[in-house]
């Protein structure tokens, strides 16, 4: 991601000054989440029990509004950060080509479970970024997900989430 005041050339898809005042605003959101419930589980200090449930989520929530206002002062009075590039159009391709694949793995694991999920996620990324032939991207990810298979289901006993072909086979 490009960080130059030109943009390197690139065209610029949002500023550094858009997006600071972006995530303080989301910060300061999810701080008010925080303090709002540990005020409601209870941010007491008891006598004999000691603190309330509340009482150290509400004080890292405090930090983090606070945190997030100075950031948010500091991004509104910045004019030179709306000169600055957070990311241009070819990065953020860059990001959606990684991220897409992501969540549409995170979606089919509960439709294919993990394991045929994981060979296929990880087949397409040798295949596509790190440039190996399909075969051999096939052949690592079917073998990476058995090894994780064996570890977990047959050496560790944890389940994790099965599809049909793992249902057909009996686990």
């Amino acid at each position: 991601m490009s960080h130059n005041k030109d943009g390197g050339g690139e065209k610029r898809l949002v500023s550094t000054r858009t997006m600071e005042i972006a995530v303080a605003l989301i910060l300061l959101l999810v701080a008010g989440i925080v303090i709002a419930d540990s005020l409601r589980l209870g941010v007491r200090w008891r006598e004999i029990e000691g603190p309330g449930a509340g009482y150290f989520p509400f004080y890292i929530g405090v930090l983090l509004a606070i945190s997030s206002v100075v950031v948010l002062i500091r991004a509104a009075f910045d004019k030179s950060g709306t000169a600055t590039n957070f990311v241009s159009k070819p990065a953020f391709r860059q990001v959606l080509a990684v991220l897409v694949p992501l969540i549409v793995y995170v979606a089919a694991l509960s439709v294919i479970g993990i394991y045929i999920a994981s060979a296929v996620y990880i087949a397409l990324f040798m295949w596509y970024f790190g440039g190996y032939s399909p075969l051999k991207g096939a052949a690592i990810g079917a073998a990476i997900s058995l090894s994780l298979f064996l570890m977990f289901e047959i050496w560790f006993l944890v389940p994790l989430p099965k599809g049909p072909v793992e249902e057909f086979f009996g686990f």
